[in-house]
């Protein structure tokens, strides 16, 4: 038994669906299948039931996947204490992160360290479902969640900490741009960019069921970019469209061709919370998680909240 194997075997039962899980561990779908029957050749049972279409753990596959998730953390775990040595690091918290955070994140950071100056921060940006999954079996101490938490999530505690304000990106040289606020109806017209549903689906929910609310079923647009700078230049000198960008990440984007126009009362918005192992915390993830906390007690009352 290999720890490749292990880890690919995890992977599928995160994703169950061998091309993502493949994706996801950077190599060709061929050698995730041709670990994967190894590793059930070797334990002499099948781990998954297989279909043209769906992929599901057997009750072996379910049995052994915490046993295979406790030896990829302790690899993990005696990877980290070695790096430690190495670099001499008095600590070392990992936590998932989230994009459009902005200055927050830095806010965050900066009060951690001025409060605990022998703990070092190390963020890591994963998908949602592979956040999760790691703040369970302990290779992230803790995570930054947004939205509703999705039914197949693992048994985590989740501390509510605030709201992140979207905002609608529409070309600047369009006649909506001049409003101070927007109905939904109003951009019904307009084919709307949206990341793709597995990718975000809280973000993606929110926005469809509020133009359903308004009457109408918005007009796809293509799909956008990975990287939402190439997104917003497309938005701004091809046809007319529009898209959903946090409020943050708006206030410190510069692009003369995109005006970001917020959405009237009560407006668009994501809870954010962070996630946790259950059970009692460390002093320094009881700290983190005050820290959140207090940041978004602050933002709250200073107004940080608005788009």
């Amino acid at each position: 038994m290999e720890l490749r194997q292990l880890r690919y075997f995890v992977t599928v039962a995160e994703e169950l669906h061998f091309g993502r899980a493949a994706e996801r561990l950077l190599i060709g779908q061929p050698a995730v299948s041709q670990q994967i029957r190894r590793l059930e050749r070797e334990l002499k049972v099948e781990l998954f039931d297989r279909t043209p279409r769906t992929v599901r753990l057997t009750t072996a596959g379910q049995t052994f996947l915490p046993a295979a998730r406790a030896v990829l953390t302790a690899e993990d775990a005696a990877r980290a204490v070695a790096a430690d040595l190495t670099t001499g690091s008095a600590g070392v918290l990992r936590l998932g992160t989230i994009t459009g955070l902005g200055e927050r994140l830095d806010r965050i950071l900066d009060a951690f360290e001025s409060q605990a100056p022998g703990m070092r921060l190390e963020l890591l940006a994963l998908p949602a479902r592979e956040r999760l999954a790691q703040v369970a079996d302990g290779r992230l101490d803790a995570a930054f969640v947004r939205g509703t938490i999705p039914a197949h999530a693992p048994e985590l505690t989740h501390l509510p900490l605030w709201q992140d304000p979207l905002v609608a990106a529409i070309p600047a040289r369009h006649p909506l741009a001049a409003r101070a606020t927007l109905e939904f109806a109003d951009l019904a017209e307009l084919p709307l960019r949206l990341t793709e549903r597995r990718d975000n689906p809280s973000l993606v929910d929110l926005v469809l069921n509020n133009c359903h609310a308004a009457g109408f079923e918005p007009i796809p647009g293509p799909a956008p970019s990975s990287a939402l700078q190439d997104t917003l230049a497309a938005i701004g000198s091809g046809t007319p469209m529009w898209t959903v960008v946090y409020a943050t990440n708006a206030k410190i984007m510069r692009i003369p061709r995109i005006a970001f126009v917020p959405f009237a009362a009560p407006g668009l918005a994501l809870p954010t919370s962070l996630a946790l192992r259950p059970g009692p915390l460390s002093p320094e993830l009881e700290l983190l998680a005050a820290t959140c906390r207090a940041d978004a007690s602050t933002g709250a009352s200073s107004g940080d909240q608005d788009p």
